[in-house]
């Protein structure tokens, strides 16, 4: 490890950067980072000023790509914003605008210009223009930069600037060690100016990984970083950080540098923009994932969760909600100031990893076959011994949880996927919604073809005419999602029991349902949260008074509006996938 020594500095948080800085590069190289960061941000002092404002119940984060919704003759992000301002105003509160960078492969991930807007998408002014209406989530793609961009090309071609910007591995060192997210080689060669070299490419060889052992680069993204916050980003998702520093001889995952990296990216906005959050990415085992919270107070306030999506799937496909409730019944956050990001679906496909020893081994492998039988696909990972694992389910979460197949009512269909929202939404965190789950989308089959990735299938691009017809048609599919997700949405906004950082407990009604208790910070309100993960109906029998302290007040289902009065003891029956948020009766949604 580096040497270290104490270093002079004006204040606390730039205290603790000198401090990250001479962890990761020694005294001498730390030190030169340390006066070159200081300077850069005297030149450059945020022009952006926001107070910081405590996550609530309001907080809601659409997922989307910037040409998500097509009309002609308009740029995709003009487009999106028109559709934003008309069905998204009031449901979500942040709209997360996936990499809208240049980029040449991975749809976006494969970044050839961290600095500019693709122009087939639109400009910045377009992204201000989202921003004035909702707050703004951007990726930082850290761990790696397209091959045809600018600073590899030079690489490439000798340019001193950037000669160590990438990793150059001699040899054939042993690298079995390296955990992989992938089954491409690790090692891509390329011709460079002064002979063959073997370059670090953790997720394709279109993706060259950035050297962060150079200090230079750390600088170099620190200065992308400031230009997102520019623009005026308040979210800020760290893409694969788990990957970031690598070290021959292990196993270049969670290295204590790259925790050291994600606290100077915090002590950094601690200083030039506190009012930014950070969201780590890392589709990992749980409790690694939960590493990225630091002690709470100097790692990413927010992380994703991502065991969740494949345990909801797990309760509706097995019919119980017991592997479910006992997880949430593990679930602690270190501090006030951290929580987690929940979501069911995403860009990407379902990852599994992060649910392994959750569920039985059994039910994991019957995770892969149903969602086989339902025409979806697996990605698969090497292991360093040499076997392959599956990685994730490549489906539209709508045809993971029904079989596209079945005969099945439809109604019974989108009850089912409701209801493994609802139980998204009432848990402690930040909901995030795919826009593709919010619109009712199915799984892209033909886009599977086309493209030969297994990931297009959850891509498809929409034309807004006819999204708008559909969307305006009571009877059909997306209709239906919409407005179910929106009047969930419509009410989770209403109640403070919902807050991030609202208690949560989970209450035993037998394993057919997923029930939970949020009580608000200053326990003001309760709502009792019902889920039947069943395709047949459950009965409850329950007391009321032991779980809300009121007098002359009634309780009442918020979604149905069904009245409970007057009773003791309470049987309640929930038809199949019913979903039931009692609470009392002033709070009922106008």
């Amino acid at each position: 490890m580096p040497d270290q020594a104490e270093i002079p500095v004006p204040n606390k948080n730039s205290a603790q950067l000198q401090d990250h800085l001479v962890f990761l590069y020694g005294i001498t190289a730390g030190r030169s980072a340390f006066d070159e960061l200081i300077s850069l941000l005297e030149k450059h002092p945020s022009k952006i000023l926001p107070l910081p404002r405590q996550l609530d119940q309001r907080d809601v984060i659409l997922i989307t790509y910037g040409d998500q919704v097509q009309e002609e003759h308009e740029k995709p992000l003009a487009t999106l914003a028109k559709f934003s301002e008309k069905y998204l105003s009031e449901i979500v509160s942040t709209i997360h605008i996936l990499p809208f960078y240049p980029y040449s492969s991975d749809d976006g991930f494969s970044v050839i210009d961290y600095t500019r807007v693709d122009p087939q998408l639109g400009t910045w002014e377009d992204i201000s223009a989202i921003g004035r209406n909702f707050r703004l989530m951007f990726d930082f793609v850290i761990n790696h930069i397209s091959s045809s961009s600018a600073w590899f090309r030079a690489f490439l071609q000798g340019d001193e600037k950037y000669s160590d910007y990438f990793i150059v591995v001699e040899g054939q060192p042993d690298l079995s060690r390296v955990i992989r997210p992938r089954t491409f080689p690790l090692l891509t060669a390329f011709k460079a100016q002064s002979g063959e070299k073997q370059v670090w490419t953790t997720f394709s060889e279109d993706q060259i990984d950035l050297k962060f052992s150079n200090p230079a680069v750390l600088l170099e993204m620190l200065r992308v970083l400031m230009l997102y916050i520019e623009r005026g980003a308040e979210f800020v998702r760290l893409d694969a950080i788990a990957y970031l520093w690598k070290e021959i001889g292990t196993s270049c995952i969670h290295r204590p540098q790259t925790h050291r990296i994600v606290q100077l990216l915090r002590s950094f906005l601690e200083i030039y923009a506190p009012h930014v959050r950070l969201i780590t990415e890392t589709n990992v085992p749980h409790q690694d994932n939960l590493s990225y919270f630091g002690d709470g107070t100097d790692e990413a306030q927010l992380v994703y969760n991502f065991a969740l999506p494949p345990l909801i799937l797990h309760t509706f496909l097995s019919g119980s909600a017991l592997p479910l409730s006992n997880w949430v019944k593990s679930l602690h956050l270190p501090s006030e100031q951290v929580t987690f990001f929940n979501f069911l679906a995403s860009h990407d496909g379902i990852g599994i990893t992060p649910c392994k020893g959750l569920i039985p081994d059994a039910d994991y492998q019957a995770l892969v076959e149903r969602i086989l039988a339902h025409g979806g696909n697996v990605s698969y990972k090497n292991n360093p011994d040499g076997s392959r694992s599956p990685y994730e389910l490549n489906i539209n979460y709508f045809d993971a949880l029904s079989n596209p197949h079945s005969p099945e009512p439809l109604e019974i269909a989108v009850a089912r996927f409701l209801a493994a929202h609802a139980i998204m939404l009432c848990l402690v965190g930040v909901p995030g919604i795919y826009f593709h789950s919010l619109v009712g989308s199915r799984s892209w089959f033909a886009g599977v073809e086309q493209s030969g990735r297994y990931r297009t299938i959850n891509r498809q691009k929409l034309s807004l005419l006819q999204l708008e017809r559909e969307l305006e048609d009571d009877n059909s599919i997306r209709s239906r999602v919409y407005s179910g997700l929106s009047m969930l949405l419509g009410i989770r906004r209403l109640h403070p029991a919902f807050a991030p950082h609202a208690e949560q407990y989970v209450l035993d009604y037998g394993d057919g349902c997923f029930a939970l208790l949020r009580v608000s910070e200053d326990q003001g309100e309760s709502i009792l949260c019902l889920h039947n993960v069943r395709a047949k109906t459950v009965q409850l029998e329950m007391q009321p008074e032991q779980l809300w302290n009121f007098s002359d007040s009634r309780l009442v289902d918020l979604i149905s509006g069904q009245d409970f009065q007057g009773t003791n003891n309470l049987t309640l029956t929930l038809l199949p996938y019913q979903i039931c948020w009692i609470g009392i009766a002033k709070y009922l949604r106008k």
